[in-house]
Order: structure tokens, then sequence, then C-alpha cells
């Protein structure tokens, strides 16, 4: 795990390495534990590495005979396997990036096919004068690239490009996005000029310039499969174990994130069963608050196999003082306010590990959300389109109208439902692969990815193994959703291997009361934040002090929103540093 940078010059020439420096720099908090850099034939590479398998010999870039290179950020857990498989090469590290450099010496760019695992990867081919790009196909790990006049660029993170190419303002068409979903869609980012690598996506580079895209997808084509509840929970017990084994190769201590939900305590489950030691648990609560607290049922759950439970407290003054550094290591802004107790959680945990096991992609590949319930019925019996209304639409609060800002989210369902392609989905699967397409990687993983890499830690989903994906996604929807329960096969497994879950309880789900903490500071936010370049730009002031004044639930996610965008704004477009806390940020001035 680490952060890769890198140039091709359009006309061969070395690239600048004070630009270089620029882009390594702006990633250096994702590798503390070493820097590698290459330069050949108008490429340059760097890779900050966080050291996790093959502490000694693993640093990169890694050549092979005919001189090809390789930079990776990620993990390849069937490395072992690969490495069995690549007789008569003779391998120069321990490291599990090596085998993939290999494989694409043999098969070329099918290469990614025999990958499992998280990647961004890039292999420079001087014979060919290729710079390869690839992400893996669920989009786990991040990689950003732009295309300019004098070359090609491509990094970890987005600010890295924009460190190298610069830029000003914002793209409106993904701010729109930002603001309505909380999230940004597609390949375009909210910094112009700057594109994602999409999941499953390779890119062939040529003299600075991309000849050729690929694309591998997550989700099996086609309908569901049939198959009973036994046979079904015996599949799932087999595939989940095995990715969990995976998951958790490693030469350095590993631990888990810890909620009351269904993903975790399966993830929690499996773990304790595959180690001998005791399991480290990390699990947050927000004290004094009314929200749910998820504690004491993680608590249970932990003792009920032996783990070392470790509970954090969230406060309001965390909030409060946390909110400008979380806007600030989201380059790419995601406006989900998850992204807090994450950050605090990958704080506590960096303390003593370096990998952390996480559920994400469980509601996405078992059906666990209540909006999927309501796209299974037809439009007849109440059936609705997932995300039809914008976060701020009904205040009153846009100066213009931002009607295109569900084009990326209704392109992904077209795609999704494709016939030709995908054709004998049903309307659950529809919405699970549109939502494995834009929401999963630029919420969710983005979000995990960015929170844990500020404190140096690695953060795996063996949920998102393609082994899994493949059978989670064909099974039909009767065992996915049943009794208005989503992931019902996941909870009748979970029933026998970890019965201290409660898997068919009433679960009141995770929240962070960040509506309470805003309503009781509303009356001094609304002007503050009102006055903020960004929001101003699209707000009108007094729709926006009079949405921090009420105190609805829509309002105050409403609300949420434009405070985290005003905060990212700020840091990332206005280039400010992040102040002390959110009061502090918001009352600076030029």
């Amino acid at each position: 795990m680490c952060g890769i940078v890198g140039i091709m010059r359009t006309d061969g020439t070395a690239p600048a390495p004070a630009v270089i420096d620029r882009m390594a720099e702006a990633i250096a908090h994702r590798g503390p534990d070493g820097r590698g850099d290459y330069v050949h034939a108008g490429v340059a590479m760097t890779q900050m590495r966080l050291a996790i398998i093959d502490l000694q010999t693993g640093d990169q870039p890694i050549l092979d005979d005919a001189g090809r290179a390789l930079v990776a950020n990620g993990e390849f857990y069937n490395y072992i396997e690969l490495r069995d498989e690549l007789r008569g090469i003779k391998f120069r590290t321990a490291s599990d990036c090596e085998p993939p450099l290999h494989l694409y010496g043999r098969m070329g760019l099918d290469f990614v096919h025999r990958l499992r695992g998280m990647y961004a990867l890039a292999i420079h081919d001087p014979e060919k004068g290729h710079l390869v790009l690839a992400r893996d196909p669920f989009g786990i790990k991040p990689l950003y690239y732009a295309e300019t006049g004098d070359g090609f660029y491509f990094a970890s993170e987005a600010g890295a490009v924009r460190a190298a190419i610069g830029g000003e303002g914002v793209r409106a068409a993904s701010r729109d996005e930002l603001l309505q979903l909380q999230f940004t869609t597609g390949a375009e980012t909210i910094h112009p000029g700057v594109r994602r690598v999409l999941p499953g996506e390779t890119l062939v580079v040529s003299a600075g310039r991309v000849v050729e895209r690929r694309h591998m997808e997550a989700l099996p084509a086609g309908g569901v499969d049939g198959g009973d509840n036994d046979r079904a929970v015996m599949a799932l017990d087999d595939v989940l174990e095995e990715s969990v084994m995976l998951h958790q190769r490693s030469d350095v201590p590993y631990g888990m994130f810890l909620s009351g939900g269904i993903d975790s305590s399966a993830v929690l489950a499996l773990m304790a069963r595959l180690n001998d030691r005791p399991v480290r648990a990390y699990t947050i609560g927000f004290p004094e608050t009314s929200v749910h607290d998820e504690r004491a049922h993680a608590r249970a759950m932990a003792e009920s196999v032996g783990a070392e439970h470790v509970e954090v407290d969230f406060t309001e003054e965390d909030f409060w003082s946390l909110l400008p550094q979380v806007a600030g290591v989201l380059d790419d802004p995601v406006a989900d306010y998850a992204t807090l107790p994450t950050y605090k959680l990958a704080a506590e945990a960096g303390k003593d590990l370096k990998v952390i096991l996480s559920g994400e992609g469980g509601d996405e590949l078992f059906a666990g959300y209540g909006r999927y319930r309501s796209v299974m019925r037809p439009w007849w019996r109440g059936g609705r389109v997932m995300r039809a209304r914008g976060v701020l639409d009904g205040f009153g609060l846009l100066r213009e109208a931002t009607p295109g800002w569900r084009d990326g989210i209704h392109s992904a369902e077209l795609r999704a439902a494709e016939p030709q392609a995908n054709g004998g989905r049903t309307r659950l699967q529809v919405a699970q692969a549109t939502d494995c397409a834009d929401w999963l990687p630029n919420d969710l993983l983005t979000k995990l990815d960015r929170c844990l890499m500020a404190h140096g830690v690695e953060g795996r989903v063996p949920f998102l193994d393609p082994v899994v994906a493949r059978m989670a996604f064909r099974l039909p929807d009767r065992l996915k959703v049943r009794s208005r329960l989503g992931k019902w096969v996941l909870r009748k497994w979970l029933d026998t291997a970890l019965p201290a879950s409660e898997p068919f309880a009433r679960k009141r789900g995770f929240t962070v009361p960040v509506g309470e903490w805003i309503a009781a500071r509303g009356a001094d936010l609304g002007p503050l934040v009102a006055a903020q370049p960004g929001v101003a730009e699209v707000c009108r002031p007094g729709r926006v002090e009079a949405l921090f004044a009420s105190a609805g639930k829509r309002e105050g996610f409403a609300a949420w929103i434009l405070l985290f965008y005003a905060l990212w704004h700020r840091h990332h477009i206005l280039g400010r540093a992040p102040a002390p806390d959110a009061f502090a940020a918001l009352a600076e001035r030029d």
C-alpha cells in the first residue's frame, strides 16, 4: 500500500525533477516508509511506500529482465499462488507487487484478469514505448490522470495531479453533483482537467497520449442463478472464509473496524475463526447524543469471540475540530458524514496497526439498503427511482437550477441494465450495479482510502473480492431481500457463525449526529457558511441562513452538505491551510 505518481512527456524529454517532487510531496502521507524513483525515456515514476508485505526487499520501482518497471498502490492477495504459476521466473523480491509485472510480460494487457486484490498500478514498457495504467474492478484504490499539451500525468490522488498541472476553480457539473448527491460520478472530477481512471479500466499511453482503453467488469453479466437456502449459506461460508484469509496476508499486525451492523459482524466472525490471537476490533460511539450508540452491542460480540475491543468516543468537540482536517484530506470531495468517525478511528488504529479490515461492499453485494426494497417494486406499487431528489431540492437555495445533477447516475443505470451485456438482470441487480459503478468507489471507498491513508493505515475490504462478488451478485432476489430485511442470506449465515450479532434483530443503523450539532449552532453558522466564496457562488445567502436556522432532518442534511463544501472549497480551491476548528476556518477573511 502506498501512493504513486508519474509523468510521460510528449516529446520524450526527461520530466522536470521539481514537478515529480511536487507531486510526491502531495501524497507523502501515503508512504511514510520510503520513496523510490524511476526515470527512463521521457517517463518518471515515483512510489511513496507504506510497507505491508516484504518489508526488507519490497521497495519499488520493481524491474524485470526486459527493463519494464512497475510502481503500484495496493495489495495482490493471490500473489503466492501467482508465484507458483509463474514457473521459470527468477523473482527479485518477495513482494506481492512483483507477480503482476511478470504477468504483464507474459500476457500483455490481459494480465489484469489474473489479479485478485485492490490496486492502482503503472508499468513502463520501454520496448513498446508504452505506459500502462490499471485500476482494480471495484475501484478500491484510486488513480487519477491528466493529459496536457506537454504530457501525461498520473497520481494516487487528484490533488497530486493538480499540483503538477495547476488549474483554478471547479468543474460546475461535478460541483452540482456533489451538492445534490454528496459525491461525484464518472471519469470527470471536480478539478478541471483531472480525470479518474475508472474502476476496472486499463489505459495504454504512448508519447503522452492515451491510445487504448480496456475495461474489466466487477460484476458478472446476466441475471440470477437458482439455489436453495442451505446451499447458498454453505457456499457463502466457503467464499467469505477464503476472502478474509487472503485479506489477512500481511507482514505487519492487522485489526478491524466493528460497528453493530451485519457486514462488520461477519468480518469479525471470520477473523476470529482464522486467527489464534485475539482480533483487535475498533468501535466508535457518540456519547450524550440522541443517536443510537452501537458500542454495547459491538462489545458483546467482541467478548463472545475473545476479541480485544477498543472503544472510541466521538464528541461534538471532535466534530468541530476534525471537520477542517477531514475536508483537507478529501481532495476528491465526499460529503459523507461517515468520514468523520472513520478519520478518528483511523487515527486510533494507526497508533498500533498498519492494516484494517472493513465491511464496505456488503450492502451493495447483498442488498442491504432500504432503497433497494423500493426499486424492486413496480411504480404502481410505490416503487421509486434511486436518488430521484437532490439534497438541496425544495429549499430555494440555488441561484440557478441544476437540472443535470443526475445525469451521471442515469448513465450508470442505463449501463447496468444494458440488454446486450446485462440482459436478464432484475430490478434489484440493476440498482446494485448502479451503486457499484459510482456510489461505492466515489463515496464509500474514497472515504475509506483518504481517511485511513492520512494516518498511514491500509484499509482492506474482503466483501469486494471477485470470487465473493460473483457468488453474491448472482443470488436470487429472495435470498437477498426477504421479510423487509436486506442481506437475508448473510444474516442467515451469521445466525450460526456469530449468534451474539443477533442478525435478525431490527437494527437502528449507523448514523452521526451532525444535524443535532449543526442545529445547536445554526444561528452562528448560517451567516458564516453563506459568506463563503464557494457557497455564495451557487446559493442565495438569505436562504442559506434560513436553512441553518431550521431543525428538520432534510434541512439538517442540506446544511451539512453546504458546511462541508464551504470548508472543502476554502482549502482545495482557495488554498488556505486547515484551521484549528470549523468556526475559525469559516471566520477567517482575506
